[in-house]
């Protein structure tokens, strides 16, 4: 299937599309192409509640006068030819004029000793990455080896996850044995030579399914491998599969099933990187690829129990994968342990020529460093309706020598800034409301995309940009606070913390610091539990660093991921 649908046969709806927030392009079109009666002032006068202004019946008649070539430009844009791929001219840089940044250098370190390769196979395949890099190093089983543990937990466990699009079992045995043979002939290509894992199915792979999630898309094969691909190919990591996304990065509804949460299958995974949580969580591949717009890759892990890292935006090129909001999207690990998010973000860390939004930008963590007198940002308001593992993490982070320090957001309508994911999201996908498509995706509610990109017609442009200078301002205060600060703790979704971190680009680590007592939450298509029953399922918190400089949460979170001790517990019906 083509990544570009050309807007033939003007429907209804593809009509109305046309409507800005003055409210009047979409039927000036219409009566242009369907020979309807042309635009009122009266129409005018209805449609200027949608944009929040008053003007008068002079005022009203003076517009009329410039609609026909506001629509004709309208008309063009339309028709134009505009793949997935095809970004805005304007790029986002989050990088603020006069700043310096200076990440930190030389790859990771301070990871420690392995102990003894266990004897049990569910032992390895639960084990972290970072492990299982150096049983591999020192002969304690080959890639090939450790590949079959996945394949056939694959194989045991995944239809009950609904967490696999397509398993490259013959692709991920071959690779294996060209690792092996390279170790054996002393070539190596870094920490992940030999390691299984998986890729979320908006990253393309030439050759196999990228659906997308979508039931619009659940024929497409990719044509092209993203960089992000390549670099781990590179990196000597053995791929097992596609995972699944909820659809057109959303949710953990995809077109054929629901993506589980391993610690209580009777719900969804969360999303909308599902399969990535889900698959890591049960142990069915090393670590995987997600991505994440806003909460993509923190939320699925606070479900799952996976620690996942957004890096900084611009970080990791989105070559190749696909385009929901240009502004905002950003790829990164997700994994069992902090130390391996590390190693995976130094593998796919860098500027890439065809992504316009990514920066060159080294890449360096420093595991073991002393954390004594690191000034750490928390926002005491938000721990007192805390759950008890957020408070537990802020806890161990005390214990460590930290130097605590109160701070707050400014209050501005940070939600305002919404209407950027939802502009860009809906033209990105613009075919699907024009042609109706979006009635064949599985997921219809309110909250859903179908509903959100045809409500984005009406947004104003004015608006759009007044959101961008909003997002300056976060940028801006952001920037400030990290001026006072080395980084920041707080339950994950606490004070608006992850949309604006989203929007100034600043990394976010969320690691599991805990487990609650949760009833069933609701998946697709089910009545509401209301059996009283509770499930004992993992708790995330998260850690915010300043932009380029994830070294620091990094050594943090690994350091109170310690404290904790409970990053090993697993989810009993795939143990």
């Amino acid at each position: 299937m083509s990544d570009t649908f050309s807007p033939t046969g003007a429907t209804r709806r593809g009509a109305l599309g046309l409507l800005a927030a003055a409210g009047v392009g979409g039927i000036a079109a219409s009566a242009k192409a369907q020979d309807v009666p042309p635009i009122t002032t009266n129409e005018l006068a209805g449609a200027e509640r949608l944009a929040g202004v008053s003007y008068t019946e002079a005022e009203r008649e003076q517009m009329l006068n410039g609609i026909d070539a506001w629509v004709s430009r309208a008309e063009a844009l339309r028709a134009m030819e505009k793949p997935n791929a095809l970004a805005p001219a304007m790029t986002f840089d989050p990088r603020l004029p006069g700043k310096r940044y200076e990440p930190d250098q030389g790859g990771v370190r301070g990871l420690g000793a392995a102990p003894a390769l266990p004897s049990d196979a569910t032992d390895i395949a639960f084990a972290p990455t970072w492990m299982q890099s150096q049983w591999l190093a020192s002969g304690a089983i080959s890639s090939l080896e450790l590949t079959e543990i996945y394949l056939a937990r694959i194989a045991a466990h995944a239809d009950r996850l609904e967490c696999f699009v397509a398993v490259t079992a013959d692709r991920a045995r071959a690779e294996a044995r060209a690792r092996d043979a390279e170790r054996a002939r002393g070539e190596l290509r870094g920490p992940l030579h030999g390691i299984p894992y998986t890729l979320k199915d908006i990253i393309d792979v030439e050759g196999l399914p990228a659906t997308w999630g979508a039931t619009v898309y659940q024929d497409r094969v990719a044509t092209e491998t993203a960089t992000v691909a390549t670099r781990l190919q590179d990196a000597g990591a053995v791929l097992l599969g596609k995972v699944t996304t909820g659809a057109i990065a959303y949710g953990d509804i995809w077109y054929d099933g629901v993506t589980r949460n391993p610690f209580n299958p009777n719900e969804g995974s969360s999303g909308s990187s599902a399969g990535p949580a889900s698959a890591t969580a049960a142990a069915l591949c090393s670590f995987s690829i997600g991505t994440e717009t806003l909460g993509s890759i923190v939320s699925p892990s606070h479900r799952c129990g996976t620690t996942g890292l957004r890096p900084t935006f611009g970080r990791v090129p989105r070559t190749g994968a696909m385009a929901l909001c240009w502004s905002l999207d950003k790829i990164g690990p997700i994994c069992r342990a902090v130390a391996d998010t590390a190693l995976v973000l130094d593998a796919i860390n860098g500027g890439d020529a065809g992504d316009a939004s990514s920066i060159k930008a080294g890449f360096g963590a420093d595991l073991s460093r002393d954390l004594t007198g690191l000034r750490l940002g928390y926002n005491p308001a938000w721990f007192e309706q805390a759950a008890d593992p957020d408070r537990a993490a802020l806890e161990a982070a005390r214990s460590l020598g930290v130097e605590l320090v109160e701070f707050d957001v400014d209050a501005e309508p940070w939600g305002a800034m919404l209407i950027q994911l939802e502009a860009e999201s809906a033209a990105a996908f613009e075919h699907l409301t024009l042609e109706d498509l979006d009635d064949r995706l599985r997921w219809q509610e309110d909250a859903a995309w179908p509903n959100t990109f045809r409500r984005a017609r009406f947004a104003s442009a004015v608006d759009m940009v007044n959101a961008d200078r909003l997002r300056r301002k976060a940028m801006e205060m952001m920037a400030e606070r990290f001026d006072n600060l080395d980084a920041i703790i707080g339950p994950n979704f606490a004070g608006g913390m992850l949309l604006i971190t989203n929007y100034t680009g600043n990394p976010q680590l969320a690691f599991r610091s805990g487990f609650t007592d949760q009833p069933t939450r609701t998946v697709f298509g089910a009545a509401a539990d209301e059996s009283g029953d509770t499930f004992s399922v993992p708790y995330a918190t998260s850690l915010w660093g300043p932009l380029f400089d994830e070294s620091v949460i990094l050594a943090l979170g690994q350091a109170i991921e310690a404290r904790l001790d409970v990053a090993s517990q697993r989810p009993t019906e795939f143990s």
